[in-house]
């Protein structure tokens, strides 16, 4: 009986790991592109930063709002993505073994974990931003 129980949850199992794999890809690519267009951001604002430290910012302040920038996208993108999935629930619903397809703590759960990959990575190009040379900017002003 075990065996036959086995080989009937066997396409479900694997379904689920590959839908399980795809989304740890999925979360990966997410954190690399949230990195990379903070840090673009924060490259192209350099002087921006520097002249704005040497003006008398204290460097949390410059911190505090590259981090408010790039969360607020982060925040949006996450709604879209929270809205999506719950369109798509129906279509998935098939899949799910002793879960219901709106069920909140799993939607909390993967927001809290994509907004924490979000925050880490928005706040290694945040620091850089603090780092910024307020001479050297004022000279290519």
């Amino acid at each position: 009986m075990v065996g036959a129980m086995a080989e009937s949850l066997s396409m479900a199992r694997l379904t689920n790991a590959l839908l399980t794999g795809f989304a740890g890809l999925a979360m990966l690519l997410a954190v690399i592109g949230i990195y990379g267009v903070m840090s673009l951001n924060v490259n192209g604002r350099q002087s921006e930063f520097g002249v704005r430290l040497a003006l008398g910012a204290a460097p949390r302040d410059v911190l505090r709002l590259v981090m408010r920038q790039g969360l607020l996208l982060a925040f949006l993108g996450l709604a879209i993505g929270v809205a999506g999935a719950l369109w798509l629930t129906r279509l998935l619903g098939s899949l799910l073994f002793e879960v219901s397809p709106m069920d909140p703590v799993t939607f909390l759960s993967v927001g809290a974990i994509l907004a924490l990959a979000a925050t880490l990575a928005c706040y290694v190009p945040a620091r850089r931003a603090t780092r910024a040379d307020p001479i050297s900017a004022l000279r290519r002003e």
